[in-house]
């Protein structure tokens, strides 16, 4: 199968808004590289993404259009490139941009191809960015490792609401969570999660299922929520604090900047109370605990 590389070229601010149209829609999600001038500043940021050329992958390249249209309009930028290539050129042009990367004092993320010989505290976590829904490289991501290595308390019962690639709850098992349910409403991302959980050996901790809050019944002591704010804000608004034990803990991500006080609002009116937040560039990752529903 051939495939459709698109790329688009930004500034830095422009950037992250384009990366988040890639990683909802392309194969492995969204890829950086930076042009920087003589003074060692970021001058043009490239961002791509990869299409299967079938008829799925063109009406994708549609919405990608789409989206990046309506994305000018606040962030002039120039028209997205498309070009095909072959299946070999597709594993090599994607592959190059994944590497070994530390998170955090613990976590490692390996794609397969990789070698690395662990530390004797690392926690090892090996996926396929071709597989698409979250790599670990994204800076939501990211601070959610973050922030769970820093909170995860072993054997805790945990919820993680649009799994994506399942790497969430795969660190959550891997960190000594007691029990994952890992949901997504998308029944590709579903797979993925589950070979991804099966390839790192947490199938015995991890539940992967298709869902969202509804198929949560209980309560957990906690929940992570790395979508988009106003996801998150529907979430408050449909019971999110009812699945969260007394004192436990929601690490709510996807935020950016400008929808920072709407989140807070949204999880304060609910009884959580924010006692942590951390911020990589325009993004915002919170951290609430339930004191009151």
């Amino acid at each position: 199968m051939n495939w459709l590389e698109a790329s688009v070229q930004v500034d830095g601010e422009a950037a992250e808004a384009v990366s988040e149209v890639f990683n909802r829609y392309g194969r492995g999600g969204a890829v950086l590289s930076t042009d920087f001038d003589e003074s060692g500043d970021a001058a043009v940021v490239t961002v791509k993404t990869y299409l299967p050329l079938d008829e799925e992958g063109l009406q994708t390249r549609q919405r990608i259009e789409e989206a990046l249209w309506h994305l000018g309009q606040i962030y002039p930028f120039p028209p997205p490139q498309f070009r095909e290539l072959a299946e070999d050129d597709w594993a090599n042009a994607w592959k190059k941009h994944y590497h070994v990367v530390r998170v955090g004092q613990r976590i490692v993320i390996k794609p397969p191809w990789e070698k690395y010989n662990p530390q004797p505290d690392d926690v090892v976590i090996e996926l396929d960015p071709g597989m698409a829904f979250g790599t670990g490289l994204h800076p939501t991501t990211q601070m959610c490792l973050q922030v769970l290595e820093e909170h995860l308390k072993p054997g805790a019962k945990v919820l993680d609401l649009g799994t994506g690639s399942g790497i969430l709850a795969i660190a959550a098992a891997r960190l000594g969570a007691g029990s994952v349910l890992a949901l997504d409403n998308d029944p590709l991302a579903v797979r993925v999660a589950q070979a991804n959980v099966k390839s790192n050996g947490v199938q015995n901790a991890v539940t992967i299922e298709l869902g969202s809050l509804d198929k949560a019944t209980k309560e957990f002591d906690l929940v992570l929520v790395n979508i988009l704010a106003r996801v998150i804000i529907e979430l408050a608004d449909q019971g999110l604090a009812d699945r969260v034990r007394p004192t436990g803990l929601v690490i709510a991500a996807g935020i950016v900047v400008e929808q920072e006080a709407e989140v807070m609002a949204a999880l304060r009116g609910h009884g959580l109370e924010i006692i942590a937040r951390r911020q990589e560039k325009d993004w915002v990752t919170l951290v609430g605990r339930l004191v009151h529903r």
